[in-house]
């Protein structure tokens, strides 16, 4: 069975974009007529990148493939960890897997922690605007109604982002986007155990 459901219009070119994101690294250029897998390309030859912070053993990160006999399962539940893609089936080669959507001019994980699929919890929270009397307001140009969304400052890049975060291991999707949404939007970490215990009301 392939790992590619054929021609895509989206061609993941975010997942093809140098320099990978919070490094120098440059990555193998992949042209839009080489992205799938069923397309033969003998001379491919992508770039082998795992962040330092992964490779440096955190607990949330696998360990290198082989590493102290790591040999995860892909296309099922591998213990406590989830290596199903919602993308496609993992073709697995010397041990790792394929990108299912197909070629990225890298290998490794890069900063994902998972080998495989790294599944997150990203709630997208939103209300109309509304004004002081609780009518919804309108943008003065369009005349459409304007749908606020709760987003975040990241700390480690300053970009701004929807609040959410990695799945761990045997969490339910929706005990996860109760916690990333609680650390990330209303800075549970911070707070004392009786101001988290009122935001639980």
């Amino acid at each position: 069975m392939s790992d590619c459901k054929g021609p895509k219009e989206n061609l993941h070119r975010k997942a093809r974009a140098s320099p990978y994101p919070g490094s120098k690294v440059e990555r193998a250029q992949v042209p839009d007529d080489k992205v799938n897998w069923m397309i033969n390309w003998k001379d491919y030859s992508p770039v082998d990148y795992t962040a330092p912070s992964v490779l440096s053993g955190p607990k949330w990160a696998d360990p290198e493939i082989g590493a102290n006999n790591f040999s995860p399962k892909f296309n099922e539940k591998d213990g406590q960890v989830e290596r199903s893609s919602h993308s496609g089936l993992y073709n697995v080669e010397n041990g790792r897997p394929r990108n299912p959507v197909g070629r990225t001019g890298l290998v490794g994980r890069g900063l994902l922690g998972r080998w495989g699929p790294n599944h997150a919890a990203d709630p997208l929270i939103t209300r109309w605007k509304r004004d002081g009397s609780g009518n919804k307001t309108a943008h003065p140009v369009s005349g459409e109604n304007i749908l606020q969304f709760i987003a975040i400052k990241r700390k480690d890049c300053g970009e701004w982002a929807i609040p959410g975060g990695m799945v761990d291991p045997g969490e339910k999707l929706s005990a996860a986007l109760k916690r990333e949404f609680s650390e990330e939007a209303l800075n549970s970490l911070q707070k004392t155990k009786a101001e988290k215990e009122e935001m639980e009301k």
